[in-house]
């Protein structure tokens, strides 16, 4: 009390002010509170090694076998494999692949050193399996045939690729006569077929979500 008998008051407290400004408060029940963004999934590992392994070994299948056929085939009739289902003969192709484009012998080693040069520069960024097979198994079959086109005769770019696999006919009248190097590339460009079809990019990111992120910038 003071000196007139009447009832001190407490001393004034200064009014709190708030220490940490959180932003608005949602009064949504169904609002969750902010994260942090999470970081994105590591990246699988460089798949280079696995390329540099399959594109050599198909080069190298493909050039033993044509050197033996050259040399066991030339002049001879085609040989029946497994009751007609195979046969052996002896062509040198100045098309495409499966006798197409025939006479475009140029043309064509120009478009596979460029599929070539190609495949090189992007596999500093393959990480995905599929796709390292898939592009092995065309960078091999390519360069087979490109080491026919440059060093077999008449001259350089100008070579025929040597075929020898017939299905079902001696001299490729069911089917066009064609070498490992074409089937290499046929299966590889399956693989890489199969890979865009499961959104899988070469690499090894997902499609949809590098588009999504793509849209959302």
């Amino acid at each position: 009390m003071d000196a007139a008998g009447r009832p001190a008051r407490a001393p004034a407290v200064p009014a709190l002010t708030p220490i940490l400004d959180n932003g608005p408060v949602s009064t949504d029940p169904n609002t969750e509170p902010d994260t942090p963004d999470q970081p994105d999934a590591p990246l699988p590992k460089r798949r280079v090694l696995l390329l540099a392994v399959i594109a050599p070994l198909v080069l190298a299948l493909d050039l033993v076998t044509k050197i033996i056929a050259v040399e066991n085939l030339e002049g001879r009739e085609p040989i029946e494999l497994f009751g007609g289902l195979l046969y052996l003969p002896l062509i040198r192709n100045t098309g495409a692949a499966f006798g197409l484009a025939e006479g475009w012998t140029v043309i064509l080693a120009l478009i596979a050193s460029g599929v070539v040069v190609f495949i090189l520069w992007i596999a500093r960024r393959l990480r995905s399996v599929g796709w390292a097979v898939g592009l092995g198994l065309v960078l091999g079959g390519a360069m087979g045939n490109l080491v026919d086109r440059i060093f077999r005769g008449p001259g350089p770019l100008r070579g025929g690729v040597v075929d020898f696999i017939s299905v079902l006919d001696p001299w490729g009248n069911f089917f066009p006569v064609f070498n490992l190097a074409d089937s290499a590339i046929c299966v590889g460009g399956g693989v890489i077929v199969l890979m865009a079809l499961l959104q899988r990019d070469y690499d090894g990111t997902r499609v949809e979500k590098s588009s999504e992120k793509k849209a959302g910038a």
